[in-house]
């Protein structure tokens, strides 16, 4: 399953994501008719179950809260998707970005998606 494979038949999308050691970094655009909540809800359900089938185990995966940042513009949104897919290399697990295998971002149209 991957994150996109979530939000399959809904108009929200995931720009950009950062799977981290104890935690995940979204960029999301919302459809007009989804929430926040229920989104998050959705993403972080699908991936405790498909985190847990890989360990083979039934246990939390991820902690009940987020925090959430509206960008006003592209702008605002190029800088925080920079600072997002950032945080392995501010972590100290590698020194570049290309050697670190849990991200993604989608810089295009999804109908014409530039996978980087």
């Amino acid at each position: 399953m991957t994150l996109n494979n979530v939000l399959a038949g809904k108009e929200s999308k995931i720009l950009a994501w950062v799977v981290m050691p104890d935690h995940m970094h979204l960029a999301l655009q919302l459809a007009e008719d989804e929430t926040l909540s229920k989104t998050m809800n959705r993403i972080n359900s699908c991936s405790a179950i498909a985190v847990n089938r890989v360990l083979n185990r039934q246990s939390p995966v991820w902690q009940g809260a987020y925090h959430d940042h509206a960008l006003r513009d592209e702008a605002q949104l190029f800088t925080a998707i920079r600072y997002l897919i950032s945080n392995p290399i501010r972590a100290g697990l590698v020194q570049k970005l290309g050697d670190y295998p849990y991200w993604n971002i989608v810089i295009a149209d999804p109908d014409e998606a530039l996978l980087y």
